[in-house]
């Protein structure tokens, strides 16, 4: 247990009623989960408004209420603490709650619309066969060390990351890699947090639905750079227009990096096939069975950090030779009849894009590329019309499917696709709700040599329908069907 005025420690409050003198058994901001002598912080949310569950949650035993906007009626006993911003507060009083865990490790954030998972797993990868202790928490998982935990959302919430971060404490571990995302930084998930350095990617056309404006989503991911100290370091892509932006009020040391404009960590592809890539950096070839100019950007930017973070530099050239695909990210199979599927996250219009004109650079003569690609239900529409436009101008033929319809109609998700395909491309395009049955198509229509890239879900082993996810897993099906397809 803890004193309250300790976990509220930096927190700016409006104002306060009863003691904060009192000891607290633990924070929570689901009233479901309160017990006895806990504080409950009311969270105003997307869906659902903490505020309306103070009663509840004094009932199952809280001794401290944090929120927004005070009760009308006050309960004697318990204290209410009023503060301006309720997710700023959890996530301080979180930090403060598990000792600022933050402050006893080398925490580095990877911000972007694309690469973060890649960077941030890869990383863990690289200092773990350097021999070190190392946390990851990522869209996939969250790793203390060498003990697994599962994750729903690429940033998770404060109270989990803080929990996660004093697990890696008791365990040793010297360095964590955390994916930061712009909801993660809008709803200051990431308050209170003390890194060591931050790595920005790439900013491309995505979460539109919740930042409404692109240079609000840009300046979200900018609040990261801008939080650092002096003592950290700020790494930026500045082949991408907006690398500099993050670096402009930042009190950390800038670094750059890019394959095409002068930074201080420059990479050059000399070649690029199916079963990786040969890139030259600071002089020196390496062979990275990553395939693709976006996993060169992110090889590359998984160097600058190792470099930035004190590992040797032939060393680091050495384990990233040794590293392999992220689950999801370009994980390929060959079938016999040397048929090659890619699974693909590529979820967004650049990601696709990017995937596509790697998978186009590959081609060796007059294979087709078959896409199968959906776009997640609940999620800004606004870029359906423009996946839907790649797909089809960048393949031979395009299967317009269901990715997680959640809550709409995978119906109108498909029209608002085919609203984006050009008079030229119509009839390279195909549209099948079912996404296993527009995979089983894709393998049936393929040819010896061609190339299917099944695109949108990666790594996810389920499909998330009206609130129920059932499973499905992209690769273990398109394996399934053409291993059934080569009998």
């Amino acid at each position: 247990m803890k004193l309250l005025k300790d976990i509220l420690y930096g927190v700016s409050l409006s104002a306060v009623s009863g003691s904060t003198t009192i000891l607290v058994n633990a924070i929570c901001f689901d009233s479901r989960k309160v017990g006895l002598d806990d504080v409950f912080i009311a969270i105003r949310g997307t869906q659902t408004d903490g505020h309306q569950y103070i009663a509840k949650a004094i009932d199952s035993g809280a001794n401290a209420i944090v929120c927004e906007e005070l009760p009308e009626q006050l309960i004697n006993g318990v204290t209410y603490v009023q503060v301006d911003n309720g997710n700023k507060a959890l996530a301080i009083m979180a930090s403060n709650f598990y000792d600022n865990p933050s402050k006893n490790l080398k925490l580095v954030g990877i911000t972007g619309t694309n690469g973060k998972t890649t960077i941030s797993s890869l990383l863990y990868e690289l200092f773990k066969k350097a021999g070190y202790k190392v946390g990851l928490i990522s869209t996939i998982k969250i790793m203390v060390d060498a003990q697994k935990y599962n994750t729903s959302h690429t940033t998770p919430d404060a109270l989990t990351i803080n929990r996660h971060l004093s697990l890696m404490n008791e365990a040793g571990v010297e360095f964590c890699f955390m994916e930061v995302s712009s909801h993660g930084i809008a709803q200051k998930r990431t308050e209170g947090l003390v890194f060591t350095g931050a790595i920005f990617t790439n900013l491309s056309h995505d979460h539109l639905d919740y930042h409404k404006t692109f240079a609000e989503y840009r300046d979200t991911k900018k609040e990261l750079f801008d939080g650092l100290s002096k003592s950290a370091f700020a790494l930026t892509n500045v082949d991408d227009k907006n690398g500099l932006v993050m670096l402009q009020n930042t009190k950390a040391r800038k670094n750059t990096y890019a394959l095409k404009s002068y930074a201080d960590y420059r990479a050059q592809v000399l070649e690029n096939q199916f079963n990786g890539q040969l890139l030259k950096i600071d002089d020196n070839e390496l062979w990275t069975k990553l395939i693709g100019h976006f996993n060169a950007y992110n090889i590359l930017a998984i160097y600058a950090t190792a470099d930035l973070l004190g590992l040797e530099k032939l060393e680091i050239l050495r384990l990233l030779s040794e590293l392999e695909n992220v689950d999801g990210r370009f994980q390929y199979y060959i079938s016999k009849k040397k048929i090659t599927a890619i699974v693909d996250y590529a979820h967004t219009p650049d990601a696709l894009k990017n995937v596509l004109d790697t998978i186009n650079t590959l081609r060796t003569g007059n294979e087709n590329v078959i896409t199968v690609v959906g776009c997640g239900g609940d999620r800004d529409s606004s870029k359906r019309p423009v996946m839907g436009h790649i797909a089809s101008e960048l393949s031979t033929k395009a299967i317009f499917t269901s990715d997680n319809p959640r809550t709409e109609s995978p119906t109108v998700i498909i029209e608002e696709m085919e609203a984006g395909v050009e008079a030229q491309n119509v009839k390279k395009i195909l549209s099948i709700e079912n996404r296993k049955q527009a995979i089983k198509t894709a393998c049936q229509l393929a040819l010896d040599n061609d190339i299917i890239l099944v695109a949108g879900k990666g790594h996810e082993t389920y499909q998330e329908t009206n609130g129920k996810r059932v499973d499905f897993d992209d690769f273990k099906i398109v394996k399934e069907i053409l291993s059934e397809l080569d009998k």
